[in-house]
């Protein structure tokens, strides 16, 4: 079956070579959105829960999720909190403690949210109140959402924060999640997930009260359902499958690059490119992929997502390669060229996160280096950005003028005021200047 990756290989200059490279990329793209039946399932859903509340919640969870509750066992109790915590590897969880320390210290020397005031006018920026956070509950356990989305709103003064998780781990969520949330004293914690979760926390139930923002990954339901609320509360972006734009020249190691592929084209769905000028490392990159693949736990799954979301791309010369990568606007942008990545990098405009030179893989940030791993996909880091702190505060401008810069600015707030026909409004001044 891993000879069949073959077909992921395009050279610029093949008579197919724009349809294949078109067809990849929208391939990513359609799975963070659902068709028009799935979006009427969607609507249904959210109708229930914001009509209904827990009981739709409850109905949900036992249809999709295969478990029943009622609302009062959503909540993860703080002696089930206090029982992970307890309970995990104390290996695992010194690597948590250091994680969050990273992050914690990345974030706070990124963070921008100190008042500015000046002599008449500045900003006012306030933490969010509440946020919801969402942790997926798929296969793997995922304590590393928890840690990259939780610690930057703590970082910017966020005061609640609500997790939420399906409940495919026995019925309740993974324990190296609750230990995470126990670790950050999260209190809030529901065994709840999909777009029935999502609702709950943008209009509130008797069980779960409503939040100011909704950050974390899900699947194409949690998306669309994030997108759907946007405007009862925030969002943080629409987050398709977990992605990795790679460019590399001759001086890249292969194996290191087929490696780097493999770590998100085993999200499932997830989606790894190369971009390179060299078709020898092409052809070795390839060969790597073949052998890698079948050794992994998930290789069928692998493959499969290397067929259908990934693409080892030759093009003409590196000035190509920037050209397309900022158009891609991957998720995660790799760059392995030897001496020239960090001169390879400055001309990227677009990427939710850059990790340069051969020792710099994904995996680093996913866990580690302190920038948040909820990151844009799919194109949207054109105009998507990284979560960080910063995105927890929200601005409010400070405007303070005495009698005298009023009077020394009035005729021309008049004027404009008047010409657009607004007489209350050029009145509320004017009045200001009667004695």
């Amino acid at each position: 079956m891993a000879n069949e990756l073959d077909k992921i290989l395009i050279k610029q200059g093949q008579q197919d070579f724009a349809v294949r490279f078109g067809v990849n990329r929208s391939a990513v793209i359609v799975t963070t959105h659902l068709d028009s039946e799935k979006n009427k399932q969607l609507d249904a859903i959210l109708e229930e829960v914001a009509n209904r509340g827990d009981e739709a919640v409850a109905e949900y969870t036992e249809k999709f999720d295969g478990v029943k509750l009622t609302p009062e066992q959503f909540k993860i109790s703080e002696a089930e909190l206090k029982e992970a915590h307890k309970a995990i590897d104390k290996k695992l969880l010194k690597s948590i403690r250091q994680a969050i320390k990273n992050v914690k210290e990345y974030q706070s020397k990124i963070f921008v949210g100190k008042d500015k005031s000046f002599k008449s006018t500045g900003i006012k920026y306030t933490p969010i109140r509440r946020v919801g956070i969402c942790v997926p509950g798929a296969s793997a356990p995922l304590p590393s959402t928890v840690i990259m989305t939780a610690v930057p709103a703590q970082v910017a003064g966020v005061k609640e924060i609500v997790v939420i998780s399906p409940p495919r781990y026995n019925g309740s969520i993974h324990p190296a999640i609750l230990a995470t949330c126990k670790e950050l004293k999260i209190k809030e914690v529901y065994r709840i997930g999909g777009a029935q979760a999502v609702m709950a926390l943008a209009k509130g139930t008797k069980t779960i009260r409503n939040v100011d923002k909704i950050v974390g990954p899900g699947n194409a339901w949690v998306q669309m359902a994030k997108k759907q609320v946007l405007g009862i509360v925030g969002i943080d972006s629409i987050a398709g499958p977990s992605e990795v734009l790679i460019i590399a020249n001759n001086k890249a190691n292969p194996a290191w690059v087929a490696a780097d592929m493999l770590s998100q084209a085993e999200h499932n769905p997830g989606s790894a490119v190369l971009f390179t000028d060299s078709e020898k490392l092409a052809i070795d990159a390839l060969a790597e992929l073949k052998r890698q693949v079948v050794e992994l736990d998930r290789s069928k799954e692998t493959i499969d997502c290397l067929l259908k979301f990934s693409a080892i791309v030759v093009l003409k010369n590196m000035a190509d390669i920037i050209f397309h990568a900022n158009l891609f606007a991957a998720e995660h942008l790799q760059i392995q060229c030897g001496d020239n990545s960090r001169a390879i990098a400055d001309k990227i405009k677009n990427a939710g996160a850059i990790f340069i030179g051969d020792y710099s893989p994904v995996a680093v940030g996913d866990y580690w280096a302190g920038p948040s791993h909820t990151l844009p996909t799919g194109t949207s880091a054109r105009f998507f950005s990284a979560l960080s702190a910063n995105d927890f505060i929200k601005s409010t401008n400070i405007i303070e003028y005495d009698r005298k810069k009023l009077a020394a600015s009035a005729e021309d707030i008049i004027r404009l005021a008047e010409a657009e026909g607004l007489d209350a409004h050029a009145r509320s001044v004017r009045i200001r200047q009667q004695k």
